[in-house]
């Protein structure tokens, strides 16, 4: 249920209101916007009494809402959500573009990408430390020591560090990550979600593999209501019956996403095609549809890259990428 406040009530007037609510067993997800306040009540409203409160002087309106999902709903919080990390901002009308390896491999190779990306445009840095692969014999990342490798690059570039986290173990090693990625075969790893929901920094959240947009909100909706409203959403391709391109990108989910969402959307070509010259076309869609931003994998050695090789851009090749999504955005804005 959301009741929407009359134009020029202050939060004086409010409070009554809030307070009775809070009594009834619910929480109350408040979000001011310019013209309007909506008190986004999260509970059992079953026992609610819709007229009581739209009877109210400071009340406009009463609605409920069916949708499963409350925190992250746009009819609780009508206005785009804006991410912000450092200098960086996401989410209503700011675009990011971040880049960087599959894998940490080592100083020298993560310094130079990062150094490379930031030339080109990008505005954060992504790197793996914790690699989820497919086989357990395939490299699995530097785990600990790839952290501090980022935090390298970090301060000789001054851009701040997107790395996964695989476990709850590990969430001390994150401390210092300026934002934490949940990968697609985390989405629903609950009790994780919870735990991030704990904190109060940016979660980039990974689609699933054979996710519905609903489960992704859903997943979203755990760390939310744990009070962690930073969270980013990323679709990266599902699942589908196609054998010529790792997933199929689902760039209609980027519009539809926003339509029930405020929550910033950026979309990742490279692990959605696994191919490197699929990547630049899939991006410079994403951003005419309306993606928040893009991540994008770089390396400056794919062929000898130890994870992802093929569907990594050469740093040339993503700042021809980057200068061509900054064109995009521009015809799309006008």
């Amino acid at each position: 249920m959301i009741v929407i406040l009359k134009h020029g009530v202050d939060k004086e007037m409010r409070i009554p209101l809030i307070d009775w609510l809070q009594s009834q067993g619910l929480g109350v997800h408040i979000s001011d916007g310019d013209y309007q306040t909506v008190l986004g009540l999260i509970g059992d409203t079953s026992h609610v009494d819709m007229d009581l409160i739209a009877s109210l002087g400071i009340v406009d309106s009463v609605k409920r809402v069916s949708d499963p999902f409350k925190c992250c709903n746009r009819k609780f919080h009508p206005e785009d959500t804006v991410v912000q990390i450092g200098d960086v901002k996401i989410g209503g009308g700011n675009f990011a573009m971040i880049a960087g390896p599959c894998s940490v491999e080592s100083e020298e190779q993560i310094v130079s990408v990062a150094k490379s990306v930031k030339a080109a445009g990008a505005s954060l840095l992504r790197g793996g430390a914790f690699k989820p692969r497919t086989s357990p014999y395939d490299f699995q990342g530097l785990k600990a020591s790839g952290i501090e490798l980022l935090k390298i690059a970090r301060e000789a570039t001054g851009l701040p560090i997107v790395t996964e986290i695989m476990s709850i173990e590990h969430l001390p090693l994150f401390e210092d990550v300026d934002v934490i990625q949940v990968g697609a075969r985390n989405m629903q790893n609950f009790d994780l979600l919870r735990h991030l929901g704990e904190l109060r920094k940016p979660i980039l959240l990974k689609r699933g593999l054979a996710n519905t947009l609903k489960e992704l909100l859903m997943s979203a909706e755990y760390i939310m209501a744990g009070g962690n409203e930073q969270v980013i959403l990323c679709e990266r391709g599902i699942r589908t019956f196609d054998d010529y391109t790792r997933n199929t990108l689902d760039l209609a989910a980027v519009p539809m996403l926003h339509e029930l969402t405020h929550l910033p959307i950026i979309v990742d070509p490279s692990h959605a095609t696994g191919r490197a010259p699929l990547v630049q076309p899939m991006a410079l869609a994403a951003a005419a549809c309306g993606a928040d931003g893009l991540i994008i994998e770089v390396h400056n050695d794919p062929m000898h890259a130890l994870c992802d090789g093929a569907q990594s851009l050469r740093p040339e090749q993503y700042a021809e990428l980057a200068e061509k999504v900054r064109t995009v955005r521009e015809v799309c804005a006008k």
